[in-house]
């Protein structure tokens, strides 16, 4: 077999080595890697094929995805790692039909319902595996059941770069087929690194208004969105705004909230001498190759999409986003920012217009909270009392249903962006750091234990302090035991037993392991409120001391 002839980057090897020390403290259970837009996902699944057939030579390897430009892009990594893989496609969409390889890359709709043919499965790879169900249903699920069937020690890699589902929580919240989330990399050190370039947002004058529009499945109704948003006014509006805002940027692309509202906004763009197109679900294949061919070279400037380019197309140049399309699902506005974030030919930036006001509702790409789960509430409903009757209502009812007064209209609320950083990586300062110290601590407000750890700089520095939440249950506990790991990795650390301890003693030997450990040379932070939020981390320079009192 040929030697690898790509080189993974040093975070891609990071995700394979924390895949495989999961499998071995785990005999049973599903991880999924979770991997920013951009950082590479193909090239690890590429590596993880090869060696898990270099290994074990009888592997078979089921490659799972939604579309078909996904499966090409992973086929065709397979091939860079590994020209001779014994490597299969199926896909209809693609024009292929092949089961006799070691490794076959698939659609789902493809071949959701050829368990048989496939026959015994080692291993399934899903890539963006937050569209598999939580509950035993849907063609993921299905596929997974019946193989698991024929091979019950079948085990599921997810990948993503959300791993939350909307009206879910986490894609690891029972019942769901994963039980751990592997997190190698996060956006700051792929920016640092040069991996990705960086977002930024701008406030817009128009906010496109969203009151009234009903939802289904935790979801704005489509036909709903687009008739309170696909507006003649609000359509001029966009439009002269962003030709204002837009300066010298080349590449655009427009997420709007239906099929007609791309299509009127591309008509628009023409009119204003925006060379521009669209492209829907209903473009035809041919068509929307040459499109894309056409944006990609430069011949046209602006796309406008409807539900299209969130996954499965890259294009670096990109240079402006334009948000049109409201949306509850965190998921997919990290999707729709992603496609800004390759690094530029031409800038180092992409800006961001957000009349949909998703940056405000779901904060900055860096640090998306999962949507919250069906039947998670925030205590009663609101209500509101009237005036008149004092009938207690529902805090929506513009009308008094027991007599009819009507309430007054309430004053309308300032949309702002978060704070203009789509990013949320503004650093408030840095500090070159000659030391620092774990201790375990005890969280005042809540009562629950805790690591805190202070970085020191030169005599005259102040001191910044993080705080990780490693006792917390749920996601809060879940994302700082990644972040130790990932710290201890990039320091030198073991934390290798501390899974055995009691919380208390386990909390003390994991400080004390961290204290024997190189701090970085650099770290980059912004006070967060009375806290402060460590946003990249550098180990690039020497080590200084390791003790400024010495």
């Amino acid at each position: 077999m040929n030697d690898l002839k790509t080189v993974l980057r040093p975070y891609q090897q990071r995700a394979l080595d924390q895949l495989y020390e999961w499998f071995e403290q785990n005999p049973e259970g599903n991880p999924c890697i979770v991997a920013p837009t951009g950082s590479g996902k193909s090239h690890m699944i590429a590596a993880f094929c090869k060696n898990a057939l270099q290994d074990f030579p009888e592997t078979k390897v089921l490659m799972l995805t939604h579309v078909k430009e996904l499966i090409q892009q992973n086929a065709n990594k397979m091939r860079e790692h590994w020209a001779d893989a014994p490597l299969g496609i199926f896909s209809a969409s693609i024009g292929k039909k092949d089961l006799g390889k070691e490794i076959t890359f698939a659609g789902i709709q493809s071949i959701r319902k050829r368990a048989e043919q496939l026959g015994h499965v080692d291993i399934i790879i899903i890539d963006e595996c937050h569209l598999v169900s939580h509950n035993d249903e849907g063609s993921y699920r299905k596929l997974i059941d019946a193989l698991t069937a024929i091979n019950p020690h079948l085990r599921v890699i997810g990948l993503t770069a959300t791993p939350f589902r909307l009206g879910h929580g986490l894609i690891t919240d029972k019942p769901a087929i994963f039980d751990a989330l592997i997190e190698p990399v996060s956006i700051e050190e792929l920016v640092e690194g040069g991996y990705l370039s960086t977002l930024r947002s701008t406030r817009t004058a128009l906010r496109l208004d969203t009151s009234g529009v009903h939802k289904r499945g935790g979801e704005y109704i489509e036909s709903e969105l687009q008739a309170a948003i696909d507006t003649e006014k609000n359509n001029r509006e966009v439009v002269e705004e962003v030709l204002k805002l837009a300066g010298d940027r080349k590449s655009w692309i427009f997420f709007c909230s239906g099929v007609d509202h791309a299509h009127h906004i591309s008509t628009l763009l023409n009119e204003h001498g925006i060379t521009s197109n669209c492209v829907t679900g209903k473009t035809h294949k041919k068509d929307r190759e040459k499109i894309l061919d056409d944006f990609k070279a430069g011949k046209i400037q602006a796309i406008t999409n409807a539900n299209v380019l969130t996954t499965g197309f890259d294009h670096p140049d990109i240079d402006l986003l334009v948000m049109l399309r409201p949306t509850m699902s965190a998921s997919l506005y990290v999707q729709m920012a992603g496609r800004g974030m390759r690094p530029k030919s031409h800038t180092d930036h992409c800006l961001v217009l957000d009349f949909a006001g998703v940056v405000a509702q779901h904060g900055p790409v860096t640090n998306v909270q999962p949507s919250k789960k069906k039947g998670e509430g925030e205590g009663d409903p609101p209500t509101k009392v009237c005036s008149e009757c004092h009938e207690i209502c529902h805090i929506s009812v513009k009308v008094c249903p027991n007599c009819g007064f009507e309430f007054p209209k309430p004053p309308e609320r300032k949309f702002t962006l978060h704070n203009d950083d789509i990013m949320g990586v503004k650093a408030n300062g840095e500090l070159a750091v000659r030391s620092w110290t774990w201790r375990k601590q005890t969280s005042r407000t809540s009562g629950k234990p805790m690591l805190s750890c202070t970085y020191y700089g030169g005599l005259s520095d102040k001191p910044v302090v993080e705080y990780l939440t490693v006792g917390y249950m749920g996601y809060a506990g879940e994302k700082a035991m990644r972040t130790l790991y990932n710290l201890a990795q990039a320091s030198g650390a073991s934390l290798t037993g501390a899974e055995s301890m009691s919380q208390d003693e386990g909390l003390f030997f994991l400080a004390n392991q961290m204290n024997k450990a190189r701090p970085p040379s650099l770290i980059t932070f912004k006070l967060d409120g009375k806290f402060y939020q460590i946003l990249t981390r550098s180990w690039k320079r020497a080590p200084q001391e390791t003790n400024i009192f010495a």
